[in-house]
């Protein structure tokens, strides 16, 4: 299947404005590809096809990972929105063909991160985050132009708002994302800056 075919499936699947934040994304991580020196091609596929299953109702996401042997975690089953990017990776896989496992790892820590991530899977996170179509939060125009000059300051100032809107309207934080916040925390900040890291 190539991605016109792709795009032709995903727009039968996914409602209006879901399919078009997918484009979004598929624009953006390809913008963010030619930045960075990752593969084109791939970041287009990864981008659009990030959401495939957030179609899928909240309950059958985990009776569909349990299926699949898709580890769950304690967070992930009081929280099953969250099962969505793992569960599009595999729906990549198994009803769009790809079989690329950069792309199916990019789609899987779209939404969490993860420490130590590629640049492909950087790229895909963010894109999510900043592509057109998004509400412009507080600080989106600085988040926007990092993403074209720094991207694990951008990584992390994403990190950051992310867990900080989360923890504002009583959600819960999935312990993947606060660890990946820790280590790109680490990474940017030396000990002789270590007053200036913002804590979570």
């Amino acid at each position: 299947m190539d991605r016109l075919q792709m795009t032709a499936k995903l727009k039968e699947k996914l409602p209006a404005k879901r399919f078009e934040h997918s484009i979004g994304v598929e624009y953006t991580a390809g913008t963010m590809a030619f930045m960075y020196g990752a593969d084109y091609e791939k970041a287009l596929i990864a981008g659009l096809l990030h959401d495939c299953a957030k179609y899928v109702p909240n309950d059958k996401k985990i009776q569909k990972c349990e299926k699949r042997g898709i580890s769950i975690s304690e967070c992930e089953y009081k929280n099953p929105e969250l099962l969505h990017a793992k569960l599009s990776a595999v729906y990549a896989k198994e009803k769009y063909g790809v079989e690329d496992e950069e792309i199916l790892s990019a789609i899987t820590w779209h939404t969490t991160g993860k420490p130590a991530m590629t640049t492909l899977e950087k790229i895909v996170y963010i894109a999510d985050f900043i592509e057109p179509n998004r509400a412009v939060l507080p600080e989106m125009d600085i988040i926007r132009k990092e993403a074209y000059n720094n991207l694990d300051q951008c990584l992390l100032h994403i990190l950051y708002c992310s867990i900080h809107y989360l923890g504002k309207k009583g959600s819960a934080v999935d312990p993947v994302t606060k660890e990946t916040y820790e280590y790109y925390s680490c990474l940017l900040y030396t000990s002789d800056a270590a007053d200036d890291r913002i804590s979570v």
